[in-house]
């Protein structure tokens, strides 16, 4: 906020001896700048780039998941994931797709066609405009934070009509597999893209995400900091 240049701020914490730097920055590609660079020689993790990557919180996602719903095996081979929202601007969309990819599952995009970023099909992802028709066969349902600063950026007409079409309530909550899980990376706009009812339901695993990303964080900075 002051004007600092990245590498100035990278080399003050390299003067001060940090072992890790956890860089959050709304510079898509900040953290691997730093990463890449020789202004320090701590550990660089990504907590956020811009409209980039969280892949802390898809580590945490993943855990979460793997915890409610993987059989004998520390995959998630053959899960379906839906991650319902907006994914064009949603770090936390892309981090998980590619994760959640390399363990095996199957995730499926649901958003209106303003809401996905070009060239989305070449994601490892099926995409669908129609939330109804996904919700019976999902395992667990991500539903993305919709940020009322974009209201009006004209990217749906209002949040009522979002609400309607993409939104998890009550009714849509009963469409849903009897052991599937309901997930959201927070905060949370309810009446938006998730009613209060579903937020706490019985399914929901929103409030244990937060509990596993301590540990799940935790253990980054334990591998990067003392290795094995």
């Amino acid at each position: 906020s002051k004007g600092e240049s990245l590498k100035d701020t990278a080399q003050t914490l390299q003067a001060m001896g940090a072992d890790a730097v956890v860089i959050r920055h709304s510079a898509s590609g900040a953290a691997k700048r730093l990463a890449d660079s020789h202004w320090t020689t701590g550990a660089v993790i990504n907590a956020g780039d811009g409209t980039h990557q969280h892949p802390s919180q898809a580590l945490l996602d993943a855990f979460t998941i793997r915890k409610h719903l993987a059989k004998g095996s520390n995959d998630l081979q053959g899960l379906k994931i839906g991650i319902v929202g907006d994914v064009l601007h949603s770090r936390v969309a892309r981090s998980n797709v590619a994760l959640l990819e390399k363990l095996g599952a199957k995730v499926i995009l649901v958003a209106p066609p303003t809401l996905l970023p070009v060239g989305v099909e070449q994601w490892p992802a099926a995409i669908s405009y129609d939330l109804d028709s996904v919700l019976p066969e999902l395992d667990a349902l991500m539903m993305l934070r919709i940020q009322l600063e974009r209201m009006s950026d004209l990217f749906f007409p209002n949040a009522r009509e979002y609400s309607r079409y993409f939104g998890l309530n009550q009714e849509r909550l009963k469409m849903l597999k009897t052991n599937s899980i309901v997930m959201h990376p927070g905060p949370m706009n309810r009446g938006l893209e998730i009613t209060a009812e579903a937020a706490d339901s019985a399914r929901s695993v929103i409030v244990e995400q937060v509990t596993n990303g301590i540990s799940v964080r935790m253990a980054i900075l334990y591998l990067l900091l003392a290795g094995e």
